[in-house]
């Protein structure tokens, strides 16, 4: 497949690149500064650009047969700013505009339905958690929303904690609903999850909660 990532330079973004490499795919890296981005590859595009303008997207999704993004915020300045909701709207736009329909986005577990059978030890630790990175989610849940306005084929991936543990492909997986006390996962093992359910169409617009 003919793929455009964007958020390559990040720790999800870069394990997307290289796994989807390895798995004999072209990929266009989308970055806004090349020199932070240090995979490479013989069917490595990368394609510098401003994230803000979907004009100048245009070109990194023309003629793919999907995106895979792994924006989201870096720190709580990111998150208070939308920064996942405000980058995401341009690419939808440049997806549109070159008829590109198939998308993939990293946002996280909280999101989506609390699990079924989590107790209330565990529902009591997502509570707290959610309170300290209540900005983050909220910038999700309005990503969410701008993904389940568009005429996307998208799958919203939702991990719980990351981890930088490697790449195992072992992980519980629920389309529509979360993994009863899910805790962690691997970056290496969300992209794993997001390449894995570009063919599926059963994730095809729904939230795919992902957790060892």
């Amino acid at each position: 497949m003919k793929l455009a990532v964007f958020g390559a330079t990040g720790g999800v973004g870069r394990e997307v690149v290289r796994q989807a490499l390895d798995a004999g795919h072209e990929v266009t890296a989308v970055v806004r500064d090349p020199a932070r981005f240090a995979v490479t590859g013989e069917r490595l595009e990368v394609f510098r650009s401003d994230l803000a303008d979907a004009d100048a997207l245009r070109g990194a999704v023309a003629g793919r047969d999907a995106v895979l993004s792994a924006l989201g915020a870096r720190n709580r300045a990111d998150a208070a700013s939308g920064v996942a909701a405000r980058l995401t709207r341009p690419v939808l736009a440049a997806m549109d505009a070159e008829g590109v329909r198939r998308l993939v986005v990293v946002s996280a577990a909280p999101v989506g339905p609390a699990a079924e059978g989590d107790g209330l030890l565990d529902r009591a630790v997502l509570a707290v958690v959610g309170k300290v990175f209540e900005d983050v989610y909220a910038d999700l849940r309005v990503m969410e929303s701008e993904l389940a306005a568009s005429t996307a084929d998208w799958t919203s991936v939702r991990p719980p904690k990351l981890t930088d543990r490697p790449v195992t492909g072992r992980y519980r997986r629920v389309v529509g609903g979360t993994p009863t006390r899910g805790r962690t996962l691997a970056r290496a093992d969300v992209a794993h999850a997001m390449l894995a359910v570009l063919a599926d169409p059963s994730t095809v617009r729904r939230g795919v909660g992902v957790a060892y």
